[in-house]
Parts: C-alpha cells; sequence; structure tokens
C-alpha cells in the first residue's frame, strides 16, 4: 500500500475507510505506517495504512455553477 500511495504523491485523492468513511485531500507524505492527507482547509489527516480499503485519484474537473443552455 505504502509503495501504490507514493505514486499519489502530490496528488489529490480520494481514500476510503470502512465502510462509510471517505476522506479527500493531497497526498503530502506516506512514511511509519500513516498516509498524510492535506484537506481544502490545510488541515493534515493520518490515516493508517492498514485501514485503508480503496484508493481513488481525484478528476479536477473545473465545475461552473448555473443553468447550461
Amino acid at each position: 500500500m505504502e509503495e501504490l500511495l507514493n505514486q499519489y504523491m502530490g496528488k489529490k485523492i480520494d481514500v476510503s475507510v470502512g465502510t462509510s468513511a471517505v476522506y479527500r485531500g493531497e497526498v503530502i507524505d506516506v512514511r511509519n505506517g500513516l498516509l498524510y492527507l492535506r484537506d481544502d482547509e490545510h488541515r493534515v489527516a493520518h490515516i493508517s495504512l492498514d485501514k485503508i480499503g480503496v484508493v481513488y485519484e481525484c478528476n479536477e474537473s473545473a465545475t461552473r455553477p448555473g443553468f447550461i443552455i
């Protein structure tokens, strides 16, 4: 898992932990059995690698609010 997450260094990912907990953020470090994930508010989550079930790379498509004609 550590090797896989190192490939996402600097990228935004979704991490599934358990059945309903999903965390989104930028991978800033992977070491000592922990994933360090920074969210949009610059808070850092420390997630145990052995608890991670699924990892998705986020698609950073631009969203445009309002109506599309």
